[in-house]
């Protein structure tokens, strides 16, 4: 969601805000006591921040986004709740034989029904699959929705994750974005682009034409990407950032790699726990597939999951998140 696409209250601007910070600690692999170390903060008061029980300052806005290198994301959380709490000018009135489309939606207008992540990996190369039930519950049709892409081989040592990507950027080549919805081809376009950070706005239309998700309607839509292991790493996670009724996961690797699958989930206002039922997994051939589903997923709740190759121990366990 971004907020100058679409009007936020003071109380979801702080929010986001909030959401944001917990969102990239979790990336940067830092516990709440550790980013408040290098922030120069008390710990209680990070996690205040993140629960929302302290409002968002210009001053933790500017550390946080220093000491997590966020790629300006936490910088334009904090001008977003500093519009919404600025005096709202008077609306343009609009002509009542055209009505402005919303290029996207915030939360109260879509709801993802079923959100299936499937993470393939043959050795060498992960290939991402996502397919995303949508819906439109608001009163304009929405034409782009937002994906975002983020990887961090290095948690909790960002100099070392940053002159990693710095030497080895992530690549539009190297992902070979794919997008498809009602079996039309989706155009895209980069919201968002640095080495290890990318959002790109998939787009309701191609060059033979536009098809808006239309109020009261839902769709499918599927995208997919591909990354090296030697910048994705060894754990996945989902962030549920818009309403989500059913989100599952499956991770597949080759068996004969004997991998072994274990996942945690944190919110706003708790720290990580194990995940509250386990994945199951069954072989498909050479492939092992680990399955993990959950029901009405909270808002701002992440999911992680993390493996490790028994018969690879040699390798280092790197990480990278996709979104």
């Amino acid at each position: 969601m971004d907020a100058r696409d679409d009007a936020l209250t003071v109380e979801q601007a702080a929010e986001a805000f909030a959401a944001e910070v917990a969102y990239w600690r979790e990336v940067r692999g830092l516990a709440k006591r550790e980013l408040a170390r290098r922030m120069g903060f008390d710990p209680s008061y990070v996690s205040h921040v993140e629960s929302g029980r302290h409002k968002p300052t210009e001053d933790f806005a500017r550390r946080a986004e220093e000491a997590l290198n966020a790629g300006k994301a936490i910088w334009k959380r904090w001008l977003d709740y500093e519009t919404a709490k600025a005096p709202s000018a008077p609306a343009a009135a609009v002509s009542a034989s055209r009505r402005a489309e919303q290029p996207y939606a915030t939360g109260s207008a879509i709801v993802v029904e079923h959100d299936a992540a499937r993470l393939d990996y043959d050795g060498r190369l992960y290939r991402l699959t996502m397919r995303r039930l949508l819906r439109n519950t608001g009163s304009e049709p929405i034409t782009r929705y937002l994906i975002r892409i983020s990887v961090d081989r290095y948690p909790g040592e960002p100099e070392r994750s940053n002159a990693h990507y710095r030497e080895h950027p992530l690549t539009w080549d190297e992902l070979a974005l794919t997008a498809t919805c009602r079996g039309e081809a989706m155009r895209w376009q980069a919201k968002h682009d640095r080495d290890a950070f990318k959002e790109v706005w998939l787009l309701f239309d191609n060059e033979q034409g536009r098809f808006p998700l239309y109020p009261g309607q839902s769709v499918w839509i599927e995208y997919a990407y591909s990354v090296g292991d030697e910048k994705w790493g060894r754990w996945f996670q989902r962030a549920v950032r818009l309403p989500t009724e059913h989100l599952t996961v499956e991770l597949a690797f080759p068996a004969n790699l004997d991998p072994v699958v274990w996942g945690t989930e944190t919110s706003m206002t708790a720290e990580a726990a194990p995940l509250r039922t386990a994945p199951v997994q069954h072989d498909e051939g050479g492939t092992r597939v680990f399955s993990w589903s959950t029901s009405k997923p909270a808002l701002h709740t992440r999911y992680r999951l993390e493996w490790r190759f028994r018969a690879r121990p040699e390798r280092q366990a790197n990480r990278g998140e996709f979104r």
